[in-house]
């Protein structure tokens, strides 16, 4: 059993390893091309059916590019495709996927506080979300309304928002944002399966057959590669998340979900409006910025909307934490909570070490990690995962009420 779960917990490693350079190579060409397309400069000497040209310096060389928009008059020798990098991409998170969520459904994926369901349901629920994700996309971008490329984005935030919404009555926190960024990482990659790369070929096969391309294909293709454009900072913020509960573990979660769309998408216009060089927009990093202030605030959910006070974390020394009154109580809940996964030979199936080396086995080590268990544990629902332990809220309470002293005391 201590071998096998060595070898899955290597497996999710390189899943992750092999996902995240595949990532790399398909962000980085999409942002590449993104800022080819939107920098390229219509001149006078261009060959026929040339819509602009750019001129980049890189490595020592010079490079000369230009685009057509439907295709050259004719077929190059070589062309190259850019499509692998998003397959993979996709793949390998799909891989991740399972191995992390689906093959520990228990602990990641349900949170019976939240939906009590079995395994087999929580894993049917999250691949018919993922195809229900570009069903939807499909047909709006297919409808009359994909006519209007800004007025179908406002359509789609709608769509996001309620699924981020809806993950969150059905998994736990850290499932959610990783199935929202699954969800939205599929209507990505499957533009690039499914419309970009099949339009690109009707196009090539028209030009090799002699015949005039559509140009509708090529709009088309475009219209669904910016839509990837401005998606791509929330899926990464949405991969990432899962390191950071307060993230995820809270009551506003969904809308923290929401509000990260639209920092993706002020993020991206400052680049894509500097890419045009039609300016340098800077009030979308004030409101930005203004942004993620309002995902702080509302992670750590203030006395406004719940009532609780609203207490800066502080890492303070041993002797502050262990000599509160709260502590011994504390230290009970510790033991019956967190110690099946928290110890040097943990004995939760699966686990043969303490996540992230975080011991909790005796005073000092409560104390050491007083912030990390005010945090994932009091202020936020992180830990424990999906709640196994069944952890109450006046746990919770407890354990916010005993650092929220400590340092209120240190203070005094």
């Amino acid at each position: 059993m201590y071998e096998y779960a060595i070898a899955w917990e290597w497996l999710a490693f390189a899943a992750r390893w092999f996902h995240v350079i595949t990532a790399i190579a398909w962000i980085g060409s999409s942002f590449y091309f993104i800022a080819l397309d939107l920098g390229l400069v219509k001149r006078p000497h261009l060959p026929p059916g040339a819509y602009g040209e750019e001129w980049q310096v890189h490595g020592g060389g010079f490079y000369h590019i230009q685009k057509y928009l439907v295709a050259p008059a004719q077929m190059p020798e070589h062309l190259t495709w850019f499509k692998y990098e998003s397959y993979f991409t996709w793949i390998s998170g799909f891989l991740m996927l399972c191995i992390v969520y689906y093959g520990g459904a228990d602990l990641f994926l349900i949170d019976r506080h939240v939906l009590d369901i079995s395994p087999p349901v929580a894993i049917a629920i999250s691949l018919a979300s993922l195809a229900f994700g570009w069903l939807v996309y499909d047909l709006l971008c297919k409808s009359p309304l994909g006519r209007n490329t800004w007025g179908l984005m406002a359509v789609l935030y709608v769509v996001l928002v309620f699924m981020a919404w809806g993950y969150t009555q059905l998994f736990t926190g850290r499932a959610a944002f990783l199935h929202l960024g699954a969800f939205t990482a599929t209507i990505m990659s499957a533009n690039v399966f499914m419309i970009i790369i099949p339009n690109q070929k009707i196009v090539v096969a028209d030009l090799i057959a002699g015949r005039t391309p559509d140009p509708k294909y090529g709009q088309v293709a475009k219209q669904r590669s910016l839509h990837n454009n401005y998606l791509t900072l929330p899926v990464i913020f949405f991969m990432l998340s899962n390191h950071y509960p307060l993230s995820f573990g809270t009551q506003f979660n969904w809308v923290i979900a929401a509000l990260v769309f639209l920092m993706g998408v002020t993020i991206r216009h400052w680049f894509n409006t500097t890419h045009a060089r039609k300016g340098r927009p800077t009030w979308t990093w004030i409101v930005t910025v203004i942004l993620f202030i309002l995902i702080m605030w509302l992670s750590t959910v203030p006395k406004l909307l719940t009532g609780e006070r609203d207490t800066a974390a502080v890492a303070p020394a041993f002797q502050q934490f262990a000599s509160d009154p709260h502590f011994p109580a504390v230290k009970q809940l510790v033991a019956t909570r967190c110690s099946m996964c928290h110890a040097a030979e943990p004995v939760y199936e699966g686990i043969v070490r303490a996540p992230n080396g975080v011991e909790l086995e005796n005073d000092a080590d409560i104390a050491a990690h007083a912030r990390e268990i005010y945090i994932q544990a009091g202020r936020s629902h992180a830990m424990p995962p999906g709640n196994i332990t069944d952890i109450t809220p006046d746990e919770r309470k407890l354990l916010v009420a005993w650092f929220e002293s400590a340092v209120e005391g240190k203070k005094q």
